[in-house]
């Protein structure tokens, strides 16, 4: 009988596979793959590891699947989610975004650490939990549109009650230089419009200058911007057009602004912008994104989980995100945790994961998560 194969190095093989599957988001770049066939590929290998396999397709969109993945067990089990996304940006400017070149113990490549070789390290640290018999009930939970706009995880997460699934807590295992992420910032985008009144330019007093508010509005920005960040926070405008032809006092002007928040409260932020606006401005504000920020719970599922995964990673709760990731939509399910492997270049031309980190965070897993469940069950 041949010995078991180390998980580490199963996730390091697999990681590689996946890198070399073209997974790029569609809502980013229209008409690039999306997830259809890294979906099958793992299904197909899940399946034959004995999970029982769902697609699932975001709502309205049968073009863009997610992968549900379920140990066999006992309902009575404790259930852990683990997650990543499938899908990557896009390519410009990469030689061979698909190539999955090794070297050494870094794997380069398009989505190797945002995040497939997370997405290894969990499937592999699912199957070996499976093949062992462990006390613990994993559930693969592989989404679409993480880099967009969320589709899979909300397709997912309201997919799980139906399929049987009752999560204990859920693992997101997005780039953390295997930390455990303690925090991470939400965001709300806020577009604002500025009406002026079209003129000859050369008697601009006829006229109402909508680029001129517009530019008083950028500075009143920078002038609060300081003070939002001394708060964790930031504070910044992203997009700015504005008229539409020379000689021509500008009738008309946008922006976007993008406000990064520690604390959860979207229409908070939104008026705190518009608190920015002054009626000679003439000016109207609206909320066209948010997503609110996340905070790793101080006791529970998720901070049991942190602290035992964090002693054998010799890590801890020391990473404070500050871009967002799905953690909140997972937290609304069930109590959760972000910790997985990282290298460089996340969505740069030069991208390539720590294949030390997946292999550790594999290895970890199967290792704390019996114990995890020992200390759950019946909760």
């Amino acid at each position: 009988m041949s010995a078991p194969a180390d998980v580490g190095q199963v996730a390091a093989d697999l990681a590689a596979e996946l890198v070399a599957i073209d997974s790029v988001n569609p809502g980013l770049v229209p008409g690039a793959a999306g997830e259809t066939a890294i979906v099958e590929h793992l299904r197909a290998r899940l399946a034959r590891s004995g999970f029982a396999t769902h697609v699932v397709p975001a709502a309205g969109r049968p073009d863009r699947p997610s992968l549900v993945a379920v140990a066999p067990g006992a309902d009575d089990v404790p259930t852990v989610v683990l997650n990543g996304h499938l899908d990557t940006v896009g390519t410009s400017g990469m030689a061979a975004p698909f190539a999955a070149r090794v070297d050494g113990d870094r794997l380069v490549g398009r989505g190797a650490a945002d995040m497939k070789g997370g997405v290894a390290a969990v499937v592999a640290a699912a199957e070996a939990l499976l093949a062992a018999g462990a006390p613990v009930r994993p559930v693969l939970a592989l989404v679409a549109d993480e880099e967009d706009a969320s589709l899979g995880s909300e397709a997912v997460i309201a997919a799980l009650p139906g399929l049987g699934v009752r999560p204990d807590v859920c693992l997101v295992a997005e780039p953390t230089d295997l930390a455990l992420a303690r925090s991470l910032r939400g965001f709300a985008v806020v577009r604002v419009r500025f009406e002026g009144r079209a003129a000859h330019s050369s008697q601009p007093e006829l006229g109402v200058n909508a680029v001129t508010a517009l530019g008083r509005f950028l500075h009143a920005v920078d002038v609060a911007a300081p003070g939002v960040r001394a708060g964790g926070g930031e504070l910044a405008v992203t997009v700015v057009r504005g008229g539409g032809s020379a000689f021509v006092v500008p009738d008309h002007a946008e922006c976007v602004v993008e406000r990064r928040t520690t604390e959860p409260g979207s229409a908070a932020a939104h008026a705190e912008v518009d608190a920015l606006l002054t009626p000679a401005m003439r000016a109207t504000s609206e909320l066209v994104a948010s997503r609110e920020a996340w905070r790793l719970d101080d006791h529970g599922a998720a901070a049991d989980l942190a602290g035992l995964l964090g002693r054998a990673l010799g890590t801890g709760a020391s990473f404070d995100a500050p871009y967002w990731m799905e953690a909140p939509l997972w937290q609304a399910s069930c109590p959760t945790l972000v910790c997985g492997p990282s290298g460089g270049g996340l969505h740069a031309v030069d991208e390539w994961v720590d294949l030390r980190q997946v292999r550790a965070l594999a290895r970890a897993l199967v290792a704390v998560l019996p114990a995890w469940a020992a200390g759950h069950r019946g909760d």
